[in-house]
């Protein structure tokens, strides 16, 4: 072989690891949140807790490695303002949901029918399930609020690359939340067992989403896999919880998701945008 044909080991190395690192971050992960509870857990000392979830499992190799990750404080030193008008636009519809205790939270899941939809720069995300963290995953300069809900969609396109929009809404102790007080009961028949049951009709308009002053960004689940794209949403105005609301979603869970909040992630020069502040 002549010089001309000799390949450099170096280029060769270089697109071996540009290869590497690129089917890493683009291979088909599942987008869905991992439902079995005894896989990981919320515990700081734990060989399965946050620091760790990203050793447990290649799939879940981004909880450690991923760029993108969240939950994020949101500072108002970090805050691209967006002053033009952007209000979120949402269509949900009463639907028939399960309530399931799944050991590390209480979600609540619409089954078999149309919840309806949020609609992003065009791109449909139909409604597939609540959840609730204590205390809250995402901050507000610094500060942790007492509970998150999560609203997760998904897109109706499976080939667009953010295929999952998230809504949160951040609570501080008060008044009990509306929403909540309808399935209160349910959530304390649940404590400590894994088990589902079918609710009735659950109308998503309950929960309450403002829609006009919103925070914005692209992260990730924040539970295993901690599949990154997401488009959170997380609404600038905080409601109320009352503080047996809050016992209640914490004593249902097992004991190491008493507090199932992931810890807060490196923003990694990811822009934040506040939508209509004022």
């Amino acid at each position: 072989m002549n010089a001309k044909q000799q390949t450099n080991p170096n280029f060769v190395s270089a697109c071996l690891i540009f290869t590497f690192l690129f089917l890493s971050y683009f291979a088909s992960v599942s987008a869905d949140e991992e439902e079995n509870e005894r896989e990981f857990d919320y515990l700081e000392n734990s060989e399965k807790g946050p620091s760790h979830w990203g050793d447990l499992k290649m799939e879940w190799s981004a909880c450690k490695n991923g760029v993108l990750q969240s939950p994020v404080d949101l500072s108002s030193q970090r805050v691209k303002i967006v002053n033009k008008a952007g209000e979120l636009k949402k269509t949900y519809k009463p639907c028939d949901a399960i309530l399931r205790n799944r050991g590390h939270d209480i979600s609540l899941k619409w089954h078999n029918c149309d919840a309806g939809l949020i609609n992003i720069n065009g791109t449909e995300y139909s409604l597939q399930q609540v959840h609730w963290h204590s205390p809250s995953e995402h901050t507000i300069n610094g500060a942790r609020y007492a509970l998150e809900l999560h609203m997760v969609h998904h897109s109706t396109d499976p080939n667009f690359n953010h295929s999952v929009a998230v809504i949160g809404l951040l609570h501080k102790l008060g008044a009990p939340d509306a929403f909540l007080s309808k399935l209160i009961t349910n959530v304390t028949s649940m404590a400590d067992e894994m088990q589902e049951r079918e609710v009735g009709v659950i109308d998503p308009n309950m929960i309450g989403i403002d829609g006009k002053k919103y925070y914005r960004y692209i992260g990730s689940l924040t539970v295993p896999p901690c599949t990154e794209g997401v488009i959170w949403t997380m609404n600038k105005i905080i409601r109320t919880v009352s503080i047996d609301q809050v016992l209640a979603l914490r004593l249902a869970v097992h004991d190491y998701a008493e507090s199932n909040a992931r810890p807060v992630q490196p923003l990694n020069h990811r822009q934040i945008e506040l939508h209509n502040p004022n």
